[in-house]
């Protein structure tokens, strides 16, 4: 096992080297820079632009340095933790991010939560009842969450509520705590706020995970081995829960090397429409306006936790499995 863990993590250092390159290459490929599409906008506005501050500008945050130079210098700053500077909100990527990561966090962990402790519980029903009156209903239901995009579902919400609550649930705290120190008014105005995005962004997680759990604990009952611990009078509950349950877990844990990344990234499209104070959005917008040190660091980031949560998705699964082999090859 400790053999395994070193081998995958040194595989990570060349494989981040090469997210690197391209997440670098991507960004500026479109034309321009940050400073450029400034200052289109100024101009669009029919403002006069010094030259002379822009060059300066240019010169300060490195602009004028050759793409080689521009890569190194940011790679070789996010090695020693500094994740660059950001051009649009003039602080270091790393004051930007501020409170927003630690909201990211939160959706992400409740939302999971949420996912969880719903399809679990609705799968293995929907498998032991198969075919039932409570089995075509969920699967209804799983079918509908499955079809409607998170977005839709969250303009409804928002709609319901305003039209017949008279009520405002975008945001993830009321107005007045924004930008202000945490205290327990504050805590419980993002707790007050926290199910509307937790129920849109966690239905088609969780109506997707009952799915897989139904199909995949369906399996194992049809098995031999299921029909001859039946046969030897094994209880029904010990029968599911001893093998049938276990190896179907598979999906729930291999999906622990995409909640790390999801953490971070969050739903994007649904955190615009509810306006969610949270690391989506500030990407989207990072991106739009071509500030490449707050976008590419994020990305980075991102890259990260998606190569550190496989490695941990895939021992959480050689040891539920033992089916699951670390290393290839026959054991003897």
């Amino acid at each position: 096992m400790l053999k395994y863990v070193v081998r995958r993590v040194f595989m990570m250092i060349p494989t981040l080297l090469v997210i690197s390159v391209l997440v670098f290459t991507i960004i500026q490929l479109p034309p321009g820079d940050y400073l450029t599409t400034m200052v289109n906008e100024l101009q669009a506005q029919g403002e006069n632009v010094n030259q002379e501050r822009v060059a300066y500008l240019r010169e300060q945050y490195g602009m004028d340095r050759s793409i080689v130079e521009q890569y190194l210098y940011w790679v070789w700053g996010m090695l020693h933790g500094d994740m660059g500077h950001s051009f649009e909100h003039d602080k270091p990527v790393n004051e930007v991010v501020g409170d927003r990561m630690y909201l990211t966090i939160l959706v992400a962990f409740v939302t999971t939560l949420f996912v969880y402790v719903m399809s679990f519980p609705i799968g293995v029903y929907s498998a032991v009842r198969q075919y039932s009156i409570g089995d075509f209903t969920l699967s209804f239901i799983g079918f509908i969450g499955l079809a409607t995009p998170n977005f839709l579902l969250a303009l409804i919400l928002m709609y319901m509520a305003k039209a017949y609550f008279g009520t405002d649930i975008g945001g993830l705290m009321d107005a007045q705590y924004i930008d202000q120190p945490w205290t327990m008014d504050k805590v419980m105005s993002v707790l007050a706020h926290l199910w509307v995005p937790v129920v849109v962004i966690g239905t088609s997680g969780t109506a997707g995970m009952i799915r897989r759990l139904r199909a995949n604990l369906l399996d194992e009952l049809h098995k031999q081995y299921v029909v001859t611990a039946k046969a030897k009078g094994l209880s029904p509950v010990k029968t599911l829960v001893k093998y049938p349950l276990r190896m179907a877990l598979n999906p729930f844990i291999a999906d622990i090397g995409n909640l790390l990344p999801e953490m971070i990234s969050g739903a994007v499209i649904v955190s615009v429409v509810l306006g969610l104070e949270t690391t989506g959005p500030m990407l989207l917008k990072a991106l739009q306006s071509q500030d490449m040190y707050l976008a590419g660091s994020f990305l980075m980031f991102i890259s990260l936790l998606t190569v550190f949560g496989t490695l941990i998705s895939d021992l959480a699964l050689a040891v539920l499995d033992p089916r699951i082999r670390l290393e290839g090859g026959q054991s003897r």
